[in-house]
């Protein structure tokens, strides 16, 4: 069984398409110092540490304060009728109708 130097070069080419198939999102995704790293979007994370707390008792309490945030949009929810245990099949419609009456905008649910 010999394979023609036709038929070697077409595999080494599927090989080498196939890795940088692989390897492109990983890329893409990493932020690296490509052209992608240079998007307005690389520089969200680096404005968003800023401004983040700096100590471990801010960040504590901003989590805390967060969670409380959270917490207080779910109470508004149930008392304008929605019922997070209930297994529901008109689930999205429930949550939207809940939020229209608590005046919760809608962005969460998307």
């Amino acid at each position: 069984m010999t394979s023609s130097p036709a038929k070697k070069l077409s595999v080494l080419l599927a090989l080498i398409v196939l890795s940088v198939a692989c390897a492109a999102p990983a890329f893409a995704q990493s932020g690296g110092g490509g052209p992608a790293g240079s998007d307005s979007d690389a520089a969200i994370p680096s404005a968003a540490s800023k401004a983040a707390p700096s100590t471990k008792a801010q960040r504590k309490a901003a989590r805390k304060q967060a969670r409380a945030k959270k917490n207080a949009e779910l109470k508004k929810l149930e008392a304008n009728g929605y019922q997070p245990s209930r297994n529901d099949p008109n689930y999205p419609s429930d949550i939207q109708n809940a939020q229209k009456k608590a005046g919760i905008g809608t962005a969460a649910s998307q």
